[in-house]
């Protein structure tokens, strides 16, 4: 059964489920209000569904990014470990 939690985005309280604790639905609520927060103090005339938005597309920018790194360290790892298991051949 899905976890409940409260949250609030730009002063406006939303009702969730989902499977993560309502800890974890808060702290990503928190994080998600702080990043929208943070393109309308850049750009204080932009609408918040325009701030949501531009929060969003931040959010995937950063996202890619670490999905990008990772799978370059994944493929880092697999070169180094067929490297070492030749030594032991």
């Amino acid at each position: 059964m899905p976890n409940k939690a409260e949250i609030r985005i730009l002063g406006t309280k939303y009702t969730i489920r989902g499977d993560a604790t309502e800890k974890e639905m808060k702290e990503l609520a928190a994080w998600v209000d702080s990043k929208i927060k943070e393109v309308i103090e850049k750009s204080p005339n932009v609408t918040p569904l325009n701030a949501a938005i531009l929060a969003a597309l931040n959010i995937a920018g950063e996202l890619h990014a670490l999905k990008k790194e990772q799978n370059e360290i994944t493929e880092r790892l697999s070169e180094k470990t067929s490297a070492l298991s030749h030594l032991f051949e």
